[in-house]
């Protein structure tokens, strides 16, 4: 455990960015799940709809950090690619 008072502050604040990057990454995987199970039933637009939330939520969790802009793009790009081959 930490003695000086700067390091117990530094315990707390990173406590609250890892539970808010949690949210974050629990939210997006969720997201992420609706789309990959409409597209399995091969509800279209169902997925659709998903589609686009689930890019809004693996792009804001980019702009916060929690994501590194390759890995949301490579998750983007994979959503994508389900997308068009359940569309066909």
């Amino acid at each position: 455990m930490a003695n000086i008072k700067s390091a117990k502050k530094r315990i707390q604040v990173i406590a609250k960015k890892q539970l808010r990057n949690k949210v974050i990454k629990s939210s997006t995987k969720t997201a992420i799940k609706k789309v990959q199970s409409a597209a399995a039933a091969g509800d279209i637009e169902m997925a659709k709809a998903a589609f686009i939330h689930a890019v809004s939520a693996i792009d804001r969790a980019a702009s916060k950090g929690v994501y590194h802009k390759n890995t949301a793009s490579r998750k983007k790009s994979k959503l994508a690619k389900m997308m068009n081959k359940a569309a066909i």
